[in-house]
C-alpha cells in the first residue's frame, strides 16, 4: 500500500506576476517552485535540478538551440527554436523544455512538476 500525501491549492501571485515568456518563483509548502508562462499556458516545476540540485528554476530561459542540417545531413551551423523554450540550470548548464520539464537528450530526466491553474486574475500551485 503506497501512503498519499494530502494536497492543497496555494495562491502564489497575481496573472501579472508570470508574464509572458516569463517566470515567478515562490516558496508553496516548504518547496520552492518556479512558475512558468509560454505560449499562453502555465507550468510550475521544483526548483531543483535532478542532475546536482541546483536552483533550476532561476537559471536563464532561452530558446532550444537546434542544429541546421541540408538535404545531406550535414550542418549548416545553429539556429535558435523560439517555440521550445528552455530554463538552464545556473549550476552545470542542464536545460529543460518549459513546456515538457524534459532534458532534450534525455527524456527520462525532468523537472518535478506540479498542477498549476489561472482563476480570476489569480495563479495557484496545487502541492
Amino acid at each position: 500500500m503506497t501512503a498519499t500525501h494530502p494536497t492543497t491549492r496555494h495562491l502564489v501571485g497575481r496573472s501579472e506576476d508570470v508574464p509572458e515568456g516569463g517566470r515567478h518563483v515562490v516558496d508553496v509548502a516548504g518547496t520552492t517552485i518556479g512558475v512558468f508562462r509560454f505560449k499562453g499556458r502555465l507550468y510550475a516545476y521544483e526548483n531543483v535540478c535532478p542532475h546536482q540540485g541546483g536552483p533550476v528554476c532561476q537559471g536563464r530561459l532561452v530558446p532550444r538551440v537546434a542544429e541546421v542540417l541540408d538535404e545531406d545531413k550535414c550542418s549548416r551551423g545553429q539556429r535558435f527554436d523560439s517555440d521550445d523554450l528552455h530554463i538552464v540550470c545556473p549550476w552545470h548548464g542542464f536545460e529543460y523544455s518549459v513546456a515538457t520539464g524534459a532534458h532534450p537528450g534525455h527524456r527520462h530526466i525532468r523537472l518535478r512538476d506540479f498542477p498549476v491553474d489561472e482563476e480570476e486574475g489569480n495563479v495557484y500551485v496545487t502541492a
